[in-house]
C-alpha cells in the first residue's frame, strides 16, 4: 500500500512511538496527582508542552486538548460577539460558526477567489459590527493554499476582534504569524499520535470553558495522557529538527508529481501553497472508479472529515469549480516518509487507470 493521504493523517514517527511506550506500558500515574509517580508524569507533560510551544508564537500558553476540533470549538464558543470566517474553512470551524449563529451570534462568511485566497478588498469592505472573533486557516486542508493570515489578523484587530488561526496543516511547516491570538493544532498531522491537539492562547486572552470539571489545564478540564503528550512533544521537536530537510524533500516530490501529471489541472494556487498537498482534476474523470481501480494507493477525493457525504467539496465549490469539476478532483498528500520511488509507481498507476477511462 502506498500512502498518499497526509492531509487526513500522517504516519506516526518512530521516535514519537518510542517516547509514548513507557507511559503506556509501565508508568500509569495520573499527571495531576501529587505523589512522586504523578509528579514524574506531570514533568513529562510539561516537557512536551515546551516542545509544542517552540513552534508557536511567543507570549502565550499551550493548552492540551483532545484534538483540533475541540480546540476550534473552544475558541469559537469561548468568545463573544459576531463571528467572521472564510468559505473554504474546515467543517470544524464552519459548523461551529453555524451553531453559534443559530444561538444568536451574527456571522459573516467571506468568499475566496479562484486561487483559494480570501478576497481582501471584499474583506475590508465587509460589515464588522460587534465582531468578536475572526477565524481563518493558515494552510487549507483540501487545496494547500497558504492564506495571508497576518493581514487577516490585522483586519480583525482593526475591528476590535480576536484572530483565531487554524494552523493544523501548517504547524511546523509554515511560520505562524505573531499577530494571532488563538492557534489550533493537532498532533496526528505532524507525525504524532491521534487523540491529542492543543490550543495556543495569547497572554491576556480569556475564554469561557468548553468543558467543565477539574480545570486541570487552566480553562480546560480533563485528565491528560502523558503518553499522548510525550508523543506530541517529540513529534513537534522532530518537525523543528527536520524542517529544512522535510521542505526540500516535499519540493522534490511536488516537482516530480507535477511533471508526471501533465494534462491535469491543479486546484488552487501553485505559488502560495504548501507543496505536500497536491489537489488536481481531470475533467470527466470518475473518481470512484479510479479509487476502485487503484486500491493499493491511499489517496483522497476530498477532506476525510467529509468522506462518504456524497456532496462535492465545499472548498472546491468555493473557488468556483462546478459540481462535476469538484467530483473529478483528487488530493494527493505526501511528506517525510514518502519515497520518490513509491510516489513514481503510484503516479504511474493512477495515470494509467485514469487514461483507461478515456479510451
Amino acid at each position: 500500500m502506498t500512502y498518499l493521504d497526509y492531509q487526513a493523517t500522517t504516519p506516526l514517527a518512530p521516535e514519537a512511538f518510542e517516547a509514548m511506550l513507557p507511559w503506556l506500558r509501565d508508568q500509569h500515574a495520573n499527571p495531576h496527582s501529587p505523589h512522586r509517580p504523578g509528579r514524574a508524569a506531570k514533568a513529562a507533560v510539561e516537557v512536551a508542552r515546551d516542545e509544542v510551544a517552540a513552534l508557536l508564537p511567543p507570549g502565550g500558553r499551550v493548552v492540551f486538548t483532545s484534538g483540533a476540533t475541540e480546540s476550534l470549538n473552544w475558541a469559537i464558543k469561548g468568545t463573544g460577539g459576531a463571528l467572521v470566517t472564510v468559505a473554504s474553512e474546515h467543517a470544524a470551524v464552519l459548523d461551529t460558526v453555524l451553531w453559534a449563529s443559530r444561538n444568536g451570534r451574527n456571522q459573516t462568511v467571506l468568499p475566496v477567489d479562484h486561487y483559494g485566497f480570501v478576497d481582501l478588498p471584499v474583506a475590508k469592505a465587509a460589515s464588522w459590527p460587534d465582531t468578536g472573533l475572526f477565524a481563518a486557516m493558515l494552510v487549507n486542508n483540501e487545496i494547500g493554499v497558504i492564506q495571508p493570515v497576518e493581514r487577516l489578523a490585522e483586519l480583525a484587530h482593526a475591528a476590535g476582534a480576536l484572530f483565531l488561526c487554524d494552523a493544523v496543516q501548517g504547524y511546523g511547516r509554515v511560520p505562524i504569524p505573531d499577530a494571532c491570538d488563538l492557534v489550533a493544532i493537532s498532533a496526528h498531522k505532524v507525525h504524532g499520535p491521534k487523540g491529542i491537539g492543543a490550543l495556543w492562547i495569547r497572554d491576556g486572552v480569556a475564554l469561557e470553558p468548553l468543558l467543565h470539571g477539574g480545570d486541570q489545564e487552566g480553562g480546560r478540564s480533563g485528565t491528560l495522557s502523558p503518553a499522548l503528550c510525550a508523543g506530541f512533544g517529540v513529534a513537534a521537536r522532530l518537525m523543528a529538527d527536520h524542517r529544512d530537510a522535510d521542505a526540500a524533500h516535499v519540493e522534490r516530490l511536488w516537482s516530480y508529481a507535477i511533471d508526471r501529471l501533465r494534462g491535469w489541472t491543479v486546484n488552487g494556487s501553485t505559488e502560495h501553497r504548501y507543496r505536500g498537498n497536491l489537489n488536481v482534476r481531470r475533467d470527466g474523470l470518475d473518481v470512484n472508479r479510479l479509487m476502485s481501480d487503484c486500491r493499493d494507493i491511499a489517496f483522497s477525493a476530498g477532506s476525510a472529515c467529509a468522506s462518504g457525504s456524497g456532496r462535492p467539496s465545499h472548498v472546491l465549490r468555493a473557488i468556483g469549480l462546478s459540481d462535476a469539476q469538484a467530483r473529478s478532483s483528487i488530493r494527493l498528500g505526501f511528506g517525510r516518509y514518502t519515497t520518490e520511488d513509491e510516489l513514481a509507481r503510484a503516479l504511474d498507476t493512477l495515470v494509467a487507470a485514469a487514461d483507461a477511462q478515456f479510451r
